[in-house]
């Protein structure tokens, strides 16, 4: 279970997050959207120590956020994936069980995605797309019961991007906690249970989509994101 209980966070005289209260106690998956700025990646950060909340508290089972390990139980896939570029796939992925231990994933992963094919080129050598794939491999080896995917779709092929439809949903029905971030509504209404959507750093709406979509009487989750967008500029 995690919980956001009056998060509040600033950059300087930016206030990026303005008291958001979330629950996500129930297995799933949880669409978080909102326009570039609206707070999504702030959050998510937030939740896995990379940012420090100035105001509010992050409670994991019921516990107040504390030290590191809690992320053991917390498979996060980074929007940018930062890799040390002299390494081989090979030798970075071996880098990171030296460090977590042996990997359950591993194996499965590399041949969903491809990956086998370029394990032994370096990681600089590597395209966008490729680095992509690392990515999800190196965030998904483990089997975790709460998955963190922010912005997983980018650069991959429709091959690699089916294949992650597949896994998520496999997790989802493993009864997993999947929180996930994205600007591809096709995504969204193929995946989620659950739309969380941020705007100007408050919840502007949390519901399933079919709540979304009798709320703003539109035919898809994409026209009805716009919908809120342009009441939000209107009122």
């Amino acid at each position: 279970m995690i919980e956001f209980k009056n998060i509040q966070k600033k950059f300087g005289k930016q206030h990026v997050l303005h008291g958001i209260d979330l629950k996500f106690n129930q297995p799933g998956i949880f669409a978080i959207l909102g326009p570039n700025g609206s707070g999504k990646t702030t959050l998510i950060k937030s939740l896995m120590g990379m940012v420090h909340p100035t105001g509010g508290q992050i409670l994991i089972d019921g516990q107040i956020k504390q030290g590191n390990e809690y992320r053991n139980n917390i498979a996060y896939l980074p929007q940018i994936a930062r890799f040390p570029e002299n390494l081989s796939v090979n030798e970075f992925l071996d880098f990171i069980e030296n460090i977590r231990g042996k990997a359950t994933r591993k194996v499965e992963l590399m041949t969903a995605f491809g990956v086998n094919e370029f394990a032994d080129k370096k990681l600089r050598a590597l395209s966008g797309g490729m680095r992509q794939k690392v990515n999800l491999v190196s965030a998904l080896m483990y089997d975790t019961q709460t998955i963190v995917l922010d912005e997983p779709t980018i650069g991959l092929d429709p091959v690699a991007l089916i294949a992650l439809k597949d896994w998520i949903r496999k997790e989802q029905g493993a009864g997993k906690t999947i929180l996930l971030t994205t600007h591809i509504m096709d995504i969204v209404e193929e995946l989620a249970d659950e739309i969380v959507f941020l705007l100007d750093g408050k919840v502007y709406y949390r519901g399933s989509q079919q709540e979304l979509l009798q709320k703003t009487n539109t035919p898809s989750t994409e026209h009805a994101i716009a919908q809120l967008l342009t009441l939000k500029k209107a009122s």
